[in-house]
């Protein structure tokens, strides 16, 4: 691994899933929004869609075919709800998951919400190459992902290791 000591700013898209929520009124997705500028990285694109697993497999799938996205963060529709289907649009297209970013999400959660955190669906994956991570729809889970976990390992100087310093190496 290389001695990577610089900020490399990604291309992430973030998409929130809701059939309650506007762009107006999307909370959670202004959170990632601000979160991810503020660490430095660029919006690629940001969208809203309703909970409906073929339209969000399609967007998702749009953003991971572009080699110029590094990563995609989806809130909402990690429930049990009869409505919550975003692992089920988006786990097919997962090249390799990451099941311990779902783990850690809910031993970390654990301690905020107490068995509740059960109820997440959460997960991380990579897609041609592009990361993607699927949080619940509260903007206090989000925090929760992006603060504990996704920022550490979207920064390259994260040590001993991150994701971003390995994404050259993803298609070898």
């Amino acid at each position: 691994m290389s001695n990577q000591t610089d900020f490399i700013p990604l291309q992430i898209c973030v998409l929130t899933v809701s059939d309650s929520r506007s762009l107006e009124t999307d909370s959670s997705g202004d959170y990632l929004v601000e979160a991810l500028t503020g660490a430095g990285h660029q919006i690629a694109e940001r969208a809203l869609l309703p909970d409906d697993r073929y339209a969000m497999r399609a967007l998702v799938s749009k953003w991971i075919a572009d080699s110029a996205i590094d990563g995609v963060i989806v809130t909402g529709g990690t429930g049990f709800t009869g409505r919550d289907s975003t692992p089920e649009a988006l786990l097919p297209l997962l090249d390799k998951q990451m099941p311990g970013f779902g783990e850690l999400f809910r031993a970390i959660s654990f301690d905020e919400i107490g068995t509740s955190s059960l109820q997440s669906r959460a997960f991380a994956g990579l897609a041609n190459a592009t990361f993607l991570f699927a949080l619940p729809g509260s903007t206090s889970a989000c925090r929760t992902a992006w603060e504990k976990i996704i920022h550490q390992q979207l920064d390259a100087r994260t040590r001993p290791c991150n994701l971003a310093t390995i994404r050259p190496r993803l298609k070898e």
